[in-house]
């Protein structure tokens, strides 16, 4: 059984603009794939909670943050714009269950994600409570995606969970730029030139990029596959890199990444378009809202060696995230010049880093060499099937495990075999390996493409 109570909502701010550079991307996407897309939490509720106080929760976060109390207002032509109100009301569902409140909290998620949003009329979140016993034991969520991304979920989640838990007072005001604050200096001279800056960036990537890493198809039937691959030994592998190279852990991942993909192309020259969170940028870190843009990751690993490839991943990470914020429509129009001089270019390889740890840590004591190599038996994989599934090449997601990395790879079977696809995972945890015992080894690539990739030592 179900019921619905309507939770009303106060907060500063209100307006119309236009969307942000981020929420045009993501509104974009789901134009093309003809549904609403969006990003989910479930998490079970403190003992002895109460329907009022989840309902206290949900009033708060939507007063609280621009972006949960924004809808969308479509026009004739064009983009809709995006309306945010100061005040109004929010649905919260009650649902009773029997059983699991686990399951049903799965249930639930499944029906808010497989119903399109109303975008006009409807607020850009979906949260019911999961009562069992007539007790609240667990709490959902979904987000529309133009709302916010994991990079704006954390920031929710951090804010949610520094209330003071006796008078549920915020632990600081909003000082984050909101998204109709960041529409407005997007389209000002300093976002223009930000903007322009970042294209011409773009422009000098695609030209000097491979125009098809991954050659012709070999294979005649189109499809996507997908498959999980964790690595114990790379999480224990790219901390002591880290350590070595005074880097962080993503550009080290990068590296990995690199290489890999030119050892399995034989193309020393890697491209691919970054996931970019865009939250190092001043008053965006804590942002409720969508901040995500796609830049390139160009790099040329060919002819040296792993520690070098190292190193140069340092600068072509720093220039992807330099340049990671921009006018979509002026980026669809650099990729049409170079398109009209180069013909057709792929860039369908996408990269994103979504680990939610301290990628700058720095262990106190990295892994040993027996360690590293005895965590190298303990990897496995499954082939995973999802409706959404990316339609890209090849699509490589990079989460936190349980001490490891998980690598959540998408390819088109035209191009990839089952074969490659486990070929390829397994040689980022390598590659990674590999550098971590022995930088000065080359990569494989280029002068030196005659040397083994598959002994890790």
């Amino acid at each position: 059984m179900a019921e619905r109570i309507l939770v009303p909502f106060h907060g500063e701010g209100e307006g119309v603009g236009e969307l942000t550079w981020a929420q045009i991307g993501l509104w974009e996407g789901m134009v093309v794939a003809g549904r609403s897309v969006t990003v989910a939490g479930s998490a079970p509720v403190p003992p002895g909670s109460t329907v009022e106080q989840q309902a206290d929760l949900l009033g708060f976060i939507v007063g609280r943050h621009q972006a949960l109390r924004t809808r969308l207002r479509f026009r004739d032509t064009g983009l809709p714009l995006q309306v945010c109100v100061a005040s109004g009301e929010v649905p919260l569902e009650i649902v009773d269950t029997d059983g699991d409140p686990v399951e049903a909290a799965k249930t639930v998620e499944a029906r808010y994600r497989e119903v399109d949003f109303d975008y006009e009329t409807e607020f850009p979140i979906r949260m019911a409570v999961i009562r069992r016993d007539g007790n609240p034991a667990y709490m959902v969520a979904v987000y529309l995606h133009t709302a916010l991304d994991a990079g704006g979920l954390t920031a929710l989640l951090t804010d949610m969970f520094a209330r003071d838990p006796v008078t549920g007072a915020a632990a600081a005001p909003v000082t984050a730029i909101q998204p109709l604050e960041q529409a407005r200096r997007q389209h000002s001279g300093s976002g223009r030139r930000q903007s322009d800056a970042a294209i011409v960036y773009l422009e000098h990537a695609l030209r000097a990029m491979h125009p098809s890493q991954f050659g012709e198809p070999r294979h005649p039937d189109r499809g996507i596959r997908m498959i999980n691959y964790r690595s114990p030994a790379t999480a224990l592998a790219i901390e002591r890199i880290a350590a070595q190279e005074k880097l962080n852990t993503s550009s080290v991942l990068l590296a990995v990444f690199a290489v890999a993909v030119a050892r399995h192309t034989g193309i020393g020259q890697v491209m691919a378009m970054l996931m970019v969170g865009n939250r190092f940028r001043p008053g965006f870190a804590d942002s409720v809202s969508p901040l995500v843009q796609l830049s390139p990751y160009l790099i040329d690993v060919g002819g040296v060696s792993l520690g070098d490839a190292v190193e140069r991943a340092r600068t072509s990470v720093f220039n992807a995230y330099k340049n990671a914020y921009y006018d979509p429509y002026a980026q669809e129009a650099a990729i049409d010049r170079v398109r009209a001089e180069r013909g057709e270019i792929d860039y369908s390889c996408v990269y994103n880093d979504r680990r939610q740890q301290d990628r700058d840590a720095i262990p106190e004591r990295p892994a040993t060499d027996d360690e590293i190599l005895a965590a190298l038996p303990l990897a496995e994989h499954e082939w995973l099937y999802r409706p959404a599934m990316s339609t890209r090449r090849l699509f490589v997601t990079v989460d936190d495990g349980p001490a490891s990395v998980d690598y959540l790879m998408t390819a088109d079977t035209r191009f990839f075999s089952d074969d490659d696809i486990i070929a390829l995972a397994a040689s980022f945890e390598n590659v990674a390996v590999q550098t971590a015992l022995n930088p000065t080894r080359p990569t494989g690539v280029g002068a030196e493409s005659a040397v083994p990739v598959g002994d890790p030592r």
